[in-house]
Formats: C-alpha cells, structure tokens, sequence
C-alpha cells in the first residue's frame, strides 16, 4: 500500500502566492439551491453543518458537507 501524499505547505518567503482555501459553504432552512446532479431544490433541514436535507420536488436528500455539487441561488 502507498501512502496519501501529504499536503504541501507554503513558505513564508516564497515567490509566489499561497493557494487560496475556499470557505466552507453553510445552508439555512429555506435556502434555494442547485445540485449538479438533482437539480434545484429547497433546503428543509440541516444536521449540525455535517449534512443538508433538500427537497428537490419529485425527492428528498441528504446531501453531506463540504456540499461540492450543491450551490446557494
């Protein structure tokens, strides 16, 4: 087995620019949102930032953090 590699870390004197980390995303209830898979749907619960329960019309999903697919509208 190999091991994952290991993130590479900036140093401070370096030439070139840090990489910029996105902000975690955070949905509320009633939030319209669109899922690459799914389509738009409306948030309708949340579980403590792990999770999101959209309904998406014809379905219901959970849809877990960090929500890649999933965008605010």
């Amino acid at each position: 087995m190999t091991k994952p590699a290991a993130a590479k870390r900036h140093l401070p004197t370096s030439p070139f620019s840090a990489p910029v980390v996105p902000a975690p995303k955070h949905f509320a209830m009633g939030d319209q949102v669109t899922h690459d898979v799914y389509g738009l749907g409306r948030v309708i619960g949340i579980e403590d930032g792990t999770a999101a329960l959209v309904d998406f019309g014809s379905t219901q999903r959970r849809i877990p953090s960090p929500y890649t697919k999933m965008t605010k509208l």
